[in-house]
């Protein structure tokens, strides 16, 4: 499986950015899908991901500011951002789980300024 993501930039404080990833390979054996990111000199941590049972899973942090969508084939996963906060600032990190595999994507920065 291969993830492309994109749609990272610069923005400002209070701003909206979509991130988009695009899964290719060997697809049908994704069972999760989900973005992550990393800020610097930072841990890479959860932001949004999809359960096994269909749910979403959201960082108390972005809580009521992110939304995680996808395509119903797995094909893609978008991260809605709004409001967004310079503590946001990180590189995005889109994520596929298999049963035996994860994977990830190139990540792509987002930039939030005060």
């Amino acid at each position: 499986v291969q993830l492309q993501a994109s749609g990272g930039g610069l923005v400002q404080a209070g701003g909206s950015l979509r991130l988009s990833c695009a899964a290719s390979g060997y697809i049908v054996s994704i069972i999760t899908m989900g973005w992550y990111r990393q800020a610097q000199g930072k841990e890479r941590e959860l932001v949004a991901t999809f359960t096994t049972g269909g749910g979403t899973n959201y960082a108390d942090s972005v809580k009521g500011r992110f939304t995680i969508s996808r395509d119903n084939a797995n094909s893609a996963v978008y991260l809605q951002m709004n409001a967004l906060k310079p503590e946001d600032t990180a590189f995005y990190y889109c994520n596929a789980r298999a049963s035996r595999d994860s994977f990830w994507g190139q990540g792509t920065l987002v930039t939030v300024s005060s």
